[in-house]
């Protein structure tokens, strides 16, 4: 019985250690200005007609210089970013707001490009994603 407690807690061990090295790797460090996000795509699920569309892209500077985001542009007026307006220092967390219009009913699939002095990648892609439902029909 012994054993097999001693096995489980090595494999706990094990599986934290390597998940804890992957995202070190993910975020490893640039000469230069860096970006990298915790996630570059959200998901909003199903979510009522007029919901609140604003949602958060957060990421890292984890480059050596500071990040400076020049442009965000959303793929059509339905999707409006805000952009940090002072440099992101090195090791420091930023924010680019997404604000969706819920008033569209139906599955949605857009963009926001962002545009910045990052290192090897001046422009990034990120997506957001989701259904949003009709109003109940009243009876």
């Amino acid at each position: 019985m012994k054993k097999i407690i001693l096995i489980a807690m090595l494999a706990v061990v094990g599986i934290t250690a390597s998940n804890a090295q992957a995202k070190k790797a993910k975020a490893a460090k640039v000469e230069g200005a860096g970006m990298a996000f915790e996630t570059e795509t959200i998901d909003y699920g199903t979510i009522a007609h007029n919901a609140d569309g604003k949602r958060e892209f957060v990421f890292v500077n984890n480059g050596t210089k500071p990040l400076i985001i020049t442009n965000t542009q959303g793929s059509c007026g339905c999707t409006v970013p805000t952009t940090p307006k002072e440099p992101i220092a090195p090791g420091a967390k930023g924010i680019i707001g997404v604000k969706y219009a819920t008033d569209r009913v139906g599955a949605f699939t857009k963009t926001v490009t962002v545009t910045s002095n990052a290192e090897g990648q001046p422009t990034k892609v990120l997506t957001i994603k989701g259904t949003v439902l009709p109003d109940p029909v009243k009876s």
